[in-house]
């Protein structure tokens, strides 16, 4: 187990001690070892090694032997202990928005609520209400909450379903009886969630390939098929459909399953325009005879089409794009230069300034902007003015260390209710650059919500605005906003806006960003990282930018270094904004 690991296995355990009733204060200590695990600057072998883990400050004798047993055998057993000592239909109310461990142990306790079907009815039966510590209100946010949760099963988010997807289709294309395949569907073309996997294989044997799918650890069962179709289901839940086909079929199968419907319906009705017939098995001319091609681009060619890239294929105006010369040249990986938002053990981050430096670099990026939390946000370390003070300090004598590096200082500042950022402005003016990003009160109406980021992205001190419609893929909805409105004042103030590039967010969402790079907006793709592994997630962000048709053009961490900081400079000093007054 890595670092994050263990340190989200002793966050587990303070949840479960909690919802046990334990002593507040040994709650508190497992949480505290779980963030003195991530700050760690030393490697977690190496203290559990060399037997000095206890030294750690924030890290007591028990926790240390916790932490030996997860990194030498991979799993904690009290952990395994506390979660048998539930129900386990209690530990899902845990997901609900809203029901902390408090909440959960009230229900457990004073209703003899164990599971989300009891909880519904007791809703329905209004029996929260004068429930002490909930209320109508309270009882109306868990039903909205027990709503989602429902609406949201069997749904994955990408970048949980993109191990597996990838390790599935390396067994099968290792298999004997297998030439070629690819993985198709929603996941091909980076949907932010997938429901199932699709895959295309060549393959002449399918019960072969049957008996080969039944070996594998990673399948859980077979559900079905006949012939050359396939349904699986792997260990962690997804479903599977893989279509076995012919090499010559294999190019308009992988078009076909790959999607998506609108698409594949425009597709055929332009082959239908030509006295052709189009299908997954091949481009069938009047005589009924299939014109060969060797890829999608072929196929694409046959109908005087360039070939789209999958992540495009929605149904959203490709196809006229295509025919018109009008395909977006979209960003590739290489582009990116650097990255901004990233959180450091100043704040709730796990690496220092020195070690994400390092990161940066092993990434073979240029720059990287540093944006800690601000002191209104204390839940997860925000700063106060002595913590900035100490921090620029550090930051001053990083920069001498790493000349050829470009560090920008900055801060995620909270957006208050009333729009004002949570820093004095002689504070906000020091630094490189400001994001600002709402992180509480969500439910306020539409036109408050509209008035209260509009009034943030127009304060002189906003350089970007965070994940700007605040919502959680598969746990919380957007908030209510006029984004249009949003969108057009961070234009005219010259504002950039963040493609939040952690995979539960993915916001600003990638139907919005063909219409904001139409508004002129320039945005920026953030990992919102607050480790190693998160200055990866850069590329989840990137993934949603294509599929948003934006080019290098339209992202401002596509430029080097150098333009990186005389752009921050002008944007500070307000005498040019990209897409703004004075661009």
């Amino acid at each position: 187990m890595d670092r994050k690991d263990v340190a989200t296995a002793l966050e587990e355990v303070a949840v479960l001690l909690e919802l046990k009733g334990e002593n507040p204060f040994k709650v508190r200590a497992y949480q505290q070892a779980a963030r003195a695990v991530l700050s760690l600057e030393s490697d977690l072998e190496d203290l559990v090694a060399d037997g000095s883990v206890h030294k750690v400050k924030g890290i007591g004798k028990t926790i240390a032997a916790h932490i030996v047993e997860m990194v030498r055998t991979g799993r904690l057993e009290y952990l395994h202990e506390l979660v048998n000592a539930f129900p386990a239909g209690l530990l899902e109310l845990l997901q609900i928005q809203g029901l902390g461990p408090k909440k959960v142990k009230t229900l457990y306790d004073e209703l003899g609520i164990t599971n989300l079907g009891e909880l519904e009815y007791a809703c329905q039966e209004n029996r929260l209400v004068a429930l002490k510590g909930f209320g109508a209100k309270t009882q109306a946010r868990v039903l909205t909450g027990i709503e989602n949760l429902k609406k949201y099963r069997g749904r994955f988010l990408w970048a949980e379903v993109e191990p597996a997807a990838l390790e599935l289709l390396e067994r099968i294309e290792a298999c004997p009886d297998v030439r070629r395949a690819a993985l198709a569907g929603s996941f091909r073309r980076r949907k932010e969630v997938v429901k199932d996997l699709d895959m295309v294989a060549v393959s002449s044997a399918p019960a072969k390939v049957t008996a080969y799918l039944k070996d594998l650890a990673m399948v859980d069962a077979l559900t079905g098929g006949a012939d050359n179709k396939l349904t699986f289901r792997l260990d962690s839940g997804l479903n599977v459909d893989l279509r076995l086909v012919s090499a010559e079929a294999f190019p308009f199968a992988l078009q076909h399953m790959t999607g998506s419907k609108d698409h594949n319906t425009q597709l055929r009705q332009r082959a239908k325009t030509r006295g052709w017939k189009l299908n997954e098995y091949g481009l069938f001319d009047y005589d009924g005879q299939s014109r060969p091609v060797t890829d999608e681009g072929g196929l694409y060619g046959l109908l005087d089409l360039p070939f789209i890239p999958p992540e495009l294929r929605e149904g959203l105006g490709e196809i006229e794009a295509a025919e018109g010369g009008d395909l977006p040249v979209l960003v590739e990986a290489g582009d990116l230069r650097g990255l901004f938002h990233v959180h450091s053990n100043f704040s709730d981050g796990g690496l220092s300034l020195p070690e994400i430096v390092e990161e940066c670099r092993k990434l073979g990026y240029e720059y990287v902007g540093l944006s800690d939390h601000s002191r209104t946000a204390a839940y997860a370390g925000g700063l106060s003015v002595d913590d900035l003070e100490r921090q620029f300090a550090e930051i001053e004598a990083l920069r001498e260390r790493v000349p050829d590096f470009g560090l920008f200082w900055g801060i995620e500042s909270d957006i208050l209710t009333d729009g004002s950022l949570d820093y004095p402005d002689e504070v906000l003016a020091r630094f490189d650059f400001v994001i600002a990003s709402v992180h509480s009160n969500f439910s306020l109406p539409e036109p408050q919500m509209t008035t209260r980021l509009i009034r943030a992205v127009q304060n002189p001190f906003t350089t970007i605005l965070g994940h700007p419609t605040g919502r959680l893929l598969l746990a919380r909805e957007p908030y209510a906003v006029d984004l249009s409105a949003v969108l057009d004042a961070a234009v005219e103030s010259g504002t950039l806006v963040e493609i939040n590039a952690n995979p539960h967010r993915l916001d600003l969402d990638w139907r919005e960003l063909r219409r904001a790079a139409r508004k002129g907006l320039k945005m920026v793709i953030c990992p919102d990282a607050h480790s190693a592994r998160g200055l990866g997630d850069a590329r989840y962000g990137l993934y949603i930018a294509r599929k948003g048709w934006l080019t290098k053009a339209d992202l401002v961490n596509c430029v080097d270094r150098d333009e990186t900081a005389r752009l921050l400079r002008e944007m500070k000093s307000g005498r040019a904004r990209p897409g703004g007054n004075g661009a």
